[in-house]
């Protein structure tokens, strides 16, 4: 199991057990990228608001509500089914974040607005740091409605107003206007902002390792490179082909990953290998 000064682990199996086997507190950074339908059939929960004093709500004319979660969620039942399973995975990843840690939860435009309902709850509106933007430009369109060509990622912090935030590590991008700013200005390149522009990963690039929901590196190095430093624990509870783990390794991080299909282990068993992470 997972120690302080152990190795980088990777873990085969339900992420759940996982999570809750794990010490609270553990890690700076925590990356989730759930799939969407997960086919499970789990208990459906809500979250609904009552009026109290003592609340960490605040509606109108400055009144206090407290967060409750209850059950009979309504909309449908995919929704339903996914929420059921999703939630508790993010309340073991609040337990599992260092007082100065940071989740980024990473969805599709399906889901991004119901996660913001359920990690306000989860964590305190206050908790919320950012909604990133992931635009990119690749792949089928339509002609019956704008062409969806973004993801969303939601961050928050474990302590609101006390998180790790290194913006000087972040590598930089270049002006869309270079002709605006100064000659230096252009070639030092600009922080990004909450929307990033960048490719998916190429069908024909030495990156692609064939799981077909890999994550390009350059993404996930600026949720690294800014939300931990050399030497801090991060982890990724939906693994995939191991993106997150790629990326830390090369940063000197350390990492803990967990999958449950077959494939996905089998593709960080290659990737990973100049990291000697332990299977389990």
């Amino acid at each position: 199991m997972w120690r302080a000064d152990g190795p980088n682990l990777v873990f085969q199996g339900d992420n759940l057990p996982v999570m809750a086997a794990l010490p609270g507190g553990s890690f700076r950074l925590l990356y989730l990228d759930p799939p969407f339908n997960t086919g499970r059939r789990q208990r459906r929960e809500q979250l609904v608001t009552r009026r109290d004093e003592h609340g960490d709500r605040i509606g109108f004319h400055g009144l206090t509500y407290a967060s409750i979660r209850e059950h009979a969620l309504a909309y449908d039942d995919a929704f339903a089914d996914y929420w059921g399973f999703l939630g508790p995975r993010l309340e073991h990843a609040r337990r599992l974040l260092a007082d100065d840690g940071t989740l980024y939860l990473h969805l599709d435009y399906r889901e991004a607005h119901y996660a913001k309902v359920v990690l306000d709850g989860l964590f305190g509106r206050e908790a919320f740091v950012n909604e990133l933007i992931w635009a990119y430009d690749y792949g089928a369109r339509t002609t019956k409605r704008w062409p969806a060509k973004h993801d969303t990622i939601l961050v928050y912090a474990k302590t609101p107003g006390h998180y790790y935030f290194d913006a000087a590590a972040v590598d930089r991008e270049p002006y869309m206007a270079p002709g605006l700013v100064t000659p230096a200005k252009a070639k030092r390149g600009k922080l990004p902002t909450d929307v990033w522009w960048h490719t998916i990963v190429s069908p024909t690039g030495k990156e692609k390792t064939g799981y077909p929901t890999q994550k390009p590196e350059g993404v996930i190095r600026r949720i690294v490179q800014a939300s931990s430093a050399p030497g801090d624990w991060v982890a990724d509870f939906f693994a995939g082909s191991g993106t997150l783990g790629a990326v830390a390794g090369a940063l000197g991080r350390r990492f803990v990953l967990a999958d449950s299909h077959p494939d996905a282990i089998a593709i960080m068993r290659r990737r990973l290998e100049p990291y000697q992470p332990q299977f389990l």
